[in-house]
């Protein structure tokens, strides 16, 4: 009699904590996690590259990733206020250019554009020269961002 108690007992546990943990998966489940942060680094002279990095950051903007994008190199002529026509001139299929599409990413978007600290040093300008909202980065802030081990970033 004690040895069915008993194994009817640990079978009546056993369910038990299998039930408990099954309820804890799903609620885990329906947890939603927040979407980690997006360092984009463009660098590419393509203007179709650079359009592409606008549209991916858009998306991922839209989606609930904290965006940020730091610009080097030829890549930093989309924040010049007189910038090429590389940068300004518009592309198929929706004869959007890259710069503009930055902007819009900017406007709508809490996306954070940055040139490289030593780009304007580079081309002889200074601040001015930028399109309103975009500043000179930080290279210790960027670093803290690369090194976080939460942060994704994508290179153009």
């Amino acid at each position: 009699m004690k040895r069915i108690l008993i194994t009817a007992l640990s079978t009546a546990i056993t369910f038990l904590a299998a039930s408990s943990a099954s309820a804890e998966i799903e609620e885990t489940r329906s947890i939603k996690t927040a979407t980690p942060p997006l360092l984009v680094i463009v660098t590419s002279e393509d203007a179709q590259v650079q359009l592409m990095s606008m549209v991916l950051t858009m998306q991922s903007a839209q989606q609930g990733a904290d965006t940020r994008v730091l610009l080097c190199g030829p890549a930093g002529d989309l924040a010049l206020r007189d910038a090429p026509s590389s940068v300004t001139a518009a592309q198929p299929p929706k004869n959007m250019s890259a710069q503009g599409l930055m902007k819009t990413v900017m406007q709508k978007t809490q996306t954070q554009v940055e040139v490289c600290a030593i780009y304007l040093p580079g081309k002889g300008l200074d601040q001015s020269a930028l399109i309103e909202g975009v500043t000179a980065a930080n290279p210790a802030d960027i670093a803290k961002v690369m090194t976080d081990k939460y942060t994704k970033i994508a290179s153009f």
